[in-house]
């Protein structure tokens, strides 16, 4: 059985257990303070060319989502997102259970559009019975988006620049962020994307690591007490080392970029192979997920040996599915999951 569900399906990427391994008896303090968590930290500074960021390492997507909303947000505000956006649709009402609501606008393959961002907000100001609403107190948006999708620079700044506009911050969830910034044709770079938000992750979980997602605020006064809000959210590990290390490994000789870049040199075999044998697409995306559209007896066939995401129902007769690579993805099962497609279509 090969399975192409998501891109966190191994465990860690060699190097990362070795390290693990090899610093197992080195004693060092807890809670964030230690030699491998203030190494690591001075190595995403300087792949974000953000040398006074503030950095913190937290367990997963999900928590790093609630808590930097809870964080940035006072009682009466909410956060905007895209209707499909990870906090509004897959968190179970993470962020909603923390006395936030989420604002929903359209949304474009998962991208809001600065218009529908400007517009919304001016409307909010110009209803006269605003002061009885929940104020939108921050922005928040995914790079990739659920739907594989990346953001332009220039869209991020427009972005950007209305919340600077309305003084509210700019939050970019980026649990795949690493296959984002790898993309063939994209022109955002980690110091671009940290130029053009207020806080962003850089994911782990998905590119690699065992777990853990470091949180970067690019000026660390958007945030000067987040510790004791993690620490308030039961989100401080003590054994804090466990993300310094996997982190520090990840961006020592650029190895977060290059299994990033593997992923997305897969992702795009496996494209070619599908368009060959004649594969309907939903949405065909320049990262690692790519969305089809099967009937529904030819999955009931297909996954008797492949695993795959069923996204959502296309119609009666057909669902829209979804296949990952990731950083461990070899062209050995690219080529099975073609074989096992074109078995199922061809039959």
């Amino acid at each position: 059985m090969l399975h192409f569900e998501c891109d966190y399906l191994e465990g860690a990427h060699p190097r990362i257990l070795e390290r693990l391994t090899e610093t197992n008896l080195v004693q060092q303090v807890g809670y964030g303070e230690d030699e491998f968590c203030k190494s690591a930290r001075e190595k995403v500074r300087a792949a974000c060319g953000c040398p006074d960021a503030a950095v913190h390492f937290i367990g997963g997507g999900t928590q790093a989502n609630a808590v930097v909303i809870d964080a940035l947000l006072a009682r009466h505000q909410g956060v905007v997102a895209a209707q499909t956006g990870h906090i509004n649709v897959h968190e179970a009402g993470a962020v909603e259970s923390n006395g936030h609501k989420v604002l929903t606008l359209p949304q474009v393959g998962g991208k809001i559009q600065a218009d529908d961002l400007l517009h919304y907000l001016e409307q909010f100001y110009q209803d006269g019975n605003h002061p009885h609403m929940v104020y939108p107190g921050m922005v928040y948006i995914s790079h990739p988006t659920e739907y594989g999708m990346l953001y332009t620079l220039e869209e991020l700044r427009k972005l950007h620049a209305i919340c600077r506009q309305y003084r509210i911050p700019l939050f970019i969830d980026g649990a795949r962020l690493g296959y984002g910034l790898m993309a063939n044709g994209t022109d955002l770079t980690l110091p671009l994307l940290a130029q053009n938000c207020d806080a962003f992750y850089i994911g782990g979980t998905k590119v690699g690591a065992l777990c853990g997602e470091a949180i970067v605020f690019p000026n660390p006064d958007t945030a000067p007490f987040f510790f004791t809000v993690m620490k308030q959210h039961g989100a401080v590990l003590a054994k804090g080392r466990l993300y310094g290390i996997q982190f520090d490994t990840l961006f020592t000789d650029d190895l977060y970029f290059r299994i990033s870049r593997h992923a997305i040199e897969m992702a795009e075999y496996l494209k070619e192979g599908l368009h060959k044998i004649g594969c309907r697409f939903f949405l065909e995306t320049p990262t690692n997920q790519q969305f089809l559209i099967f009937e529904n007896s030819e999955l009931e066939k297909l996954a008797e040996t492949i695993g795959f995401d069923i996204w959502e129902p296309f119609d009666e007769t057909h669902t829209m599915v979804r296949f990952a690579t990731s950083w461990a993805t070899q062209k050995e099962q690219v080529d099975s999951l073609l074989t096992a497609v074109a078995e199922v279509l061809h039959k």
